[in-house]
């Protein structure tokens, strides 16, 4: 599918020493949807998505740093989270603020809710699928049992040498997240994945939202207890969209939401899993192209 595209490549400096690369299509002076992928995933994870929507937009799917083509830094305060968040408003700078969406999943997501948060002039609309909203998150890994337990692999992908445990047996602990995959995009996936592993891993080190361990208990609680959900209050038009079956992100973090988005529009698909965009992209893609369609015009 990606194959049948006129994709070009793109590159964005963000930072000293920080290039992203990414996948464009669709007309140059069309309205622009930045499209953000999550873990172990890259800008080919939104294809269905760019075939779907670049006849109308400007679609722009980046590699995340750590990902893919993009610069992988070895440190891990190298992924603290203002440092993500500054590269995707680079990247929207670059090409030309607001974008008409950003579209994320994911880890993409997480980046994104911060973004919009922090900066809402640089996006009209947002749209985020199966990701937590950061406070939201937080307190479910303090206190919801069922998240906790969903959670207990982030504990593992923090670990030293974590790599070896993904890369082991031709990528097979990688290859059972995804679940069934066509061999294109096995391939396309490991040709990724070759790329090196370390910068995924290290977003979940960088970050201090992951369930407690036994040598740190109440770690999370009080973690929780420093956020300012008027810190991560977002303004901007947004829609959630939800696979109910997602056995990583529980639908307990959709609960009260609507106290940090003040115009949230969610959609559940039933029993879907994480990956949305990839098993779900019918629905996905026309509840995208419906919540796009409604964007008030100017007044």
């Amino acid at each position: 599918m990606a194959n049948d595209l006129a994709l070009e490549t793109l590159y964005f400096d963000t930072a000293e020493g920080i290039r992203l690369h990414a996948k464009a299509c669709g007309p140059a002076r069309a309205p622009v949807l930045l499209f953000v992928h999550g873990f172990p995933e890259f800008w080919y994870t939104w294809r269905r998505q760019l075939a779907e929507f670049s006849a109308d937009f400007r679609c722009i799917a980046i590699d995340l740093r750590g990902f893919n083509l993009s610069s992988q830094p070895l440190d891990v305060s190298a992924y603290k989270p203002h440092l993500l968040v500054a590269d995707l408003r680079g990247v929207i700078q670059a090409l030309g603020a607001p974008v008409f969406a950003v579209i994320a999943h994911d880890w993409g997501g997480a980046v994104a809710w911060s973004l919009a948060a922090q900066h809402p002039e640089l996006m009209q609309n947002f749209v985020v699928l199966n990701a937590p909203h950061t406070i939201l998150f937080a307190k479910a890994l303090a206190s919801d049992t069922g998240q906790q337990a969903a959670g207990a692999y982030m504990n593992v992908l923090r670990l030293p040498g974590s790599e070896s445990l993904l890369a082991k047996d031709g990528h097979a602990w990688l290859r059972d997240l995804l679940g069934e995959l066509s061999d294109e995009e096995l391939q396309a996936y490991r040709g990724c994945w070759a790329h090196g592993l370390t910068g995924g891993c290290n977003y979940y080190r960088a970050s201090p939202l992951h369930p407690d361990t036994p040598d740190a208990p109440g770690r999370m609680a009080a973690v929780a207890a420093l956020l300012d959900p008027a810190d991560f209050q977002v303004k901007v038009r947004t829609q959630v969209i939800w696979g109910t079956g997602d056995v990583a992100l529980r639908p307990v973090l959709l609960e009260g939401l609507e106290q940090h988005v003040s115009d949230l529009r969610v959609h559940r698909i039933e029993g879907a899993g994480h990956w949305v965009t990839r098993r779900n992209a019918v629905e996905v893609n026309r509840v995208i192209r419906s919540f796009l369609a409604d964007t008030p015009g100017p007044t």
